[in-house]
């Protein structure tokens, strides 16, 4: 594994930072609540179980609002409207309701994910659980938080009892999921599907679970709460074992002490894929 090394941010720029995705948060958790389960009027994108509300366009366009007020010329992408760094030095990612699937159905986990992010990854991430009344922030070199109340992981040794988590890929499971699954089994660890990628993330961080690897996602997904696993302690490794703040192609996010072990599991049950013969 490499170490990681990030350059410092205007503390100026980190403070308001941390405030206005704090307060944006905020406004997503009334909504949310609000509206869950309620008639949400959901449409579909690429497939039947990929579901876009009438929140998840409301937030994200409440939230550009606000954002392109306060910090002019900072881009903001986001999942319903895209939109390009475009070389700019920050850019801003957001996910209005991440797992909106069990946001139409009323069940409670979902999530609310907002990031600053540079070329070094995330600078100040924000992540909402309106369900637990949970606000979860973190800022490079400022620790990370949740309602205020600093947040430290404490390590582990053991991956036996441990819950690890995961989330499908948009095709269902990914490849080699099945035997990752039997593998945390073997070890006597739980593993559990929760539905969206950033509390999934968070439960690492908060030291609920002992690790977490995701297949597939957008940076909107898990920008926020990779902020917050980083800022706690957890390790961040992509899929070749190298720490990575934000990964671009499948993540690892795990206690230090068990992260080699899950890792393991996760080499062991990626499909081979050939080499193409040269010329």
């Amino acid at each position: 594994m490499t170490l990681l090394s990030s350059r410092p941010v205007e503390p100026g720029l980190l403070s308001r930072a941390l405030e206005v995705a704090g307060r944006l948060a905020n406004d997503a958790t009334d909504v949310i609540t609000a509206t869950a389960g309620r008639g949400a009027r959901p449409g579909v994108k690429d497939n039947p179980f990929d579901w876009v509300t009438d929140t998840d366009r409301t937030l994200e366009r409440h939230t550009r609002r606000v954002l392109t007020a306060e910090f002019p010329g900072i881009p903001v992408i986001g999942e319903e409207f895209g939109g390009t760094a475009d070389g700019a030095e920050f850019h801003w990612v957001v996910d209005p309701v991440d797992g909106t699937a069990n946001y139409v159905a009323g069940m409670p986990w979902c999530a609310y994910s907002l990031a600053l992010v540079d070329a070094d990854g995330p600078v100040v991430g924000v992540v909402a659980d309106p369900y637990r009344g949970q606000i979860y922030a973190a800022a490079r070199g400022r620790g990370a938080r949740a309602n205020g109340q600093r947040v430290a992981l404490t390590d582990r040794t053991e991956i036996a009892g441990a819950i690890v988590c995961t989330e499908l890929a948009p095709g269902g499971a990914w490849p080699g999921m099945g035997a990752f699954i039997e593998q945390a089994a073997s070890a006597h660890a739980g593993v559990r599907v929760l539905g969206s990628a950033a509390l999934t993330i968070a439960q690492v961080a908060l030291g609920h679970a002992a690790a977490a690897v995701l297949h597939s996602y957008h940076s909107w997904d898990v920008a926020g709460a990779l902020a917050l696993a980083l800022e706690s302690g957890a390790v961040v490794l992509d899929r070749d074992g190298v720490e990575v703040p934000l990964p671009l192609d499948g993540v690892l996010v795990a206690a230090p002490g068990v992260a080699a072990e899950v890792l393991g599991w996760w080499r062991t049950t990626r499909p081979f894929v050939p080499a193409p013969a040269s010329r």
